[in-house]
């Protein structure tokens, strides 16, 4: 393994098992998003979601998957060609990994990969303390929607490991947008995403303004929205609190706490919170 990995993994100083791993999975994003410059991928996407705001933006939680945007709509944008890359640069850095296509068995929007690197081997050659199961995979999905709704900003930030490269990325405003726009709409069948609420209250807490254009067509694009029915804040608001009324916080919470450092900012959580974030943003803005 190379040093400079070993290095980056001691600075995690991870308590446990699953804040090591949490390490481990970031260090291989970090990489796969250099294989992904290497490959000139951002000069036909931006990065996207949870991560980006993690690793560019400073979110102070752990996030799972790499989740990007074409520029434009492109429904016949294919991943494959920069698996390689990826995979390469992986190997590079001392990572024996597989960089597989998904299979699309539907016609979607999204063309999705997944990095699989055996974890336990991964684990004793970083000098990690715990040692996961014989054979576990610890898996990064990275996501590209083909057919994006428009509207949204990018910035180029300049990033330094594991060496100097730059990434293309949606800018706060746009990225708060998305969030709001997954905070209100996943498809929930078992659990609740408090990794989205989570992240709402970063935003807010920082004053970022929602870039609401593109909340709007993102809306209206995935059918949360009535396309004829006019929107603006004052309409975002009431549909939002809606929402806010049937949240289960005890299931948000238990969603978001294995990625925090520390679980004790959750105390503050209730529904009169969130009521105030919404109020906030639709004041601000």
């Amino acid at each position: 393994m190379n040093e400079i990995i070993k290095e980056r993994f001691k600075a995690y100083r991870s308590k446990t098992e699953e804040q090591e791993k949490d390490a481990l999975r970031e260090i291989i994003q970090e990489i796969a998003l250099l294989g992904l410059w290497r490959a000139k991928f951002f000069e036909h996407s931006a990065f996207y979601g949870g991560t980006a705001l993690r690793i560019l933006y400073g979110l102070d939680r752990f996030s799972e998957d790499l989740d990007f945007t074409l520029l434009s709509k492109r429904a016949d944008f294919r991943l494959m060609p920069y698996c390689n890359s990826v995979r390469d640069e992986l190997a590079a850095y001392g990572f024996v990994a597989e960089v597989e296509v998904k299979d699309k068995k539907l016609q979607t929007a999204t063309e999705s990969a997944f990095i699989k690197a055996d974890t336990l081997v991964h684990l004793i050659k970083v000098g990690a303390k715990s040692k996961a199961v014989k054979g576990q995979l610890l898996k990064v999905k990275f996501e590209v929607d083909t057919l994006p709704a428009l509207g949204f900003q990018t910035e180029v930030k300049q990033f330094f490991w594991p060496q100097a490269f730059s990434v293309n990325t949606c800018d706060l405003p746009s990225l708060f947008a998305g969030k709001l726009h997954a905070t209100f709409c996943r498809e929930r069948v078992t659990n609740v995403k408090g990794r989205d609420f989570y992240d709402l209250i970063w935003y807010v807490g920082r004053g970022v303004k929602p870039n609401f254009r593109y909340l709007e067509a993102k809306l209206k694009q995935s059918g949360n929205w009535p396309k004829e029915q006019p929107f603006d804040t004052a309409a975002f608001r009431l549909w939002a609190l809606a929402k806010i009324e049937k949240l289960d916080i005890a299931a948000a919470k238990r969603d978001v706490e294995r990625f925090l450092p520390d679980q004790r900012v959750l105390d503050a959580w209730s529904r009169e919170l969130f009521n105030a974030a919404i109020e906030r943003i639709c004041n601000n803005t």
